[in-house]
């Protein structure tokens, strides 16, 4: 593997951006009287709405941060066998995440205790799992709290009850929710990375070979899906934030950085045309779909605003610009959960915003106003080391 720089402050920032932008289309998905353009296309349709570029941002910056975290752990001493122990931990951690929250969409009100209730104690299960405890807590309340939290994820299990077309069903993944996705593709390509030790010798054809699954299941020539990876777009995402990655190291390895500019930026508009070059042949542009137009134009937008956030914050240093929503770059986890404190605990307590906030550009405000409170909420979180670590 190449060795890589220290941590880029820019891949945070980004996150923290993308965080920001993704708690701020779920809210506003509910806003009347807004933008068409700002909300996801239907799935029927051959269009990207703003809404869609924001998880396909996310899972490339999943790829941009990967080889740093294996790196840092294989340069720490710890062996391979402990690395991919910790890869498939993470991985069941989002995967387990993903399918409990998924199964919200199905959850039947005839279930014993509420949705809203259901929801929050879930998720609260999750941080007593999976919190940061400090190291200067002692073991048996440090195992205690997470006892607790298995206790209680496996009650909210029992006591769920969902429906599927008038039929009482259990928990099942009809797709595996945002953090199962990241789960999977996390899975996948971490365990090549660590194989392949990082050389793009290795990596560049495998981001073919998901390019050749993907384009063969929207243009009808694949049509078995490939468990883990479906269609191969979450992927592909992952994938090529990986190679992104790993070329900065070559290139701060060669000592020629300045060419940076020059690749990145020649890469994300190369990727742009390459999406809207294929649109027409391979099933059009859609998000819910994850067509190759899909992920070509969301890849190369993603890296053209990293090269930017690499101008602003790792040569420019304007770091402070951005301060107010650093926590979700940091604590990205905890940000992406605490929405569903939010919108269930009000929904529990029968709270809502006053009318005039539920559309138009006061709705936008709103949500936008949210999204900052949320993130200014878990940097106090932060401070008193209350956050997830997954």
């Amino acid at each position: 593997m190449q060795q890589l720089p220290k941590r880029l402050l820019s891949i945070d920032m980004l996150r923290a951006i993308t965080m920001l932008l993704m708690i701020f289309v779920n809210d506003t998905s509910g806003l009347r009287d807004t933008p068409n353009w700002l909300d996801h296309a239907k799935i029927d349709e051959d269009a990207m709405g703003f809404a869609d570029t924001i998880f396909p941002a996310f899972l490339f910056i999943v790829g941009l941060s990967l080889p740093f975290a294996i790196k840092n752990r294989l340069n720490k001493g710890n062996s391979v066998i402990s690395v991919l122990l910790y890869i498939i931990t993470r991985s069941a951690a989002l995967i387990f995440m993903g399918f409990f929250h998924v199964s919200m969409e199905i959850y039947s009100a005839a279930a014993p205790i509420s949705k809203p209730l259901w929801a929050v104690l879930t998720t609260l299960a999750f941080f007593l799992i999976w919190l940061d405890y400090p190291e200067t807590m002692s073991k048996v309340k440090r195992y205690t709290l997470s006892g607790l939290g298995v206790a209680l994820l496996i009650a909210m299990a029992v006591l769920y009850k969902g429906e599927d077309n008038g039929v009482t069903v259990w928990m099942r993944p009809s797709w595996w929710g945002i953090l199962g996705v990241i789960g999977w593709a996390y899975l996948t390509c971490a365990i090549i990375y660590l194989l392949s030790k990082g050389k793009l010798s290795i990596l560049i054809p495998v981001l073919i070979i998901f390019t050749v699954i993907n384009i063969g299941r929207h243009t009808g020539t694949l049509n078995k899906t490939i468990f883990p990876i479906g269609d191969a777009s979450s992927t592909f995402l992952v994938t090529g934030g990986i190679i992104i990655s790993e070329v900065y190291a070559l290139l701060v390895g060669l000592g020629k950085t300045q060419r940076l500019w020059f690749i990145f930026g020649l890469t994300g508009v190369l990727l742009i045309v390459l999406g809207f070059l294929i649109r027409p042949y391979a099933d059009g542009i859609s998000k819910i779909r994850s067509t190759p137009a899909w992920i070509f134009i969301c890849s190369g937008i993603t890296l053209l605003v990293f090269e930017l956030m690499i101008y602003l914050i790792d040569v420019k240093g304007k770091k402070n610009w951005f301060k107010w929503i650093w926590p979700a770059g940091t604590s990205t986890l905890t940000c992406y959960l605490m929405p569903y404190f939010q919108v269930f605990l009000m929904m529990m307590f029968h709270i809502g915003y006053p009318k005039g906030f539920n559309s138009g550009v006061l709705g936008l405000c709103r949500s936008m106003a949210l999204s900052f409170v949320l993130i200014a909420l878990v940097g106090l979180m932060e401070k008193r080391r209350i956050r997830l670590k997954v």
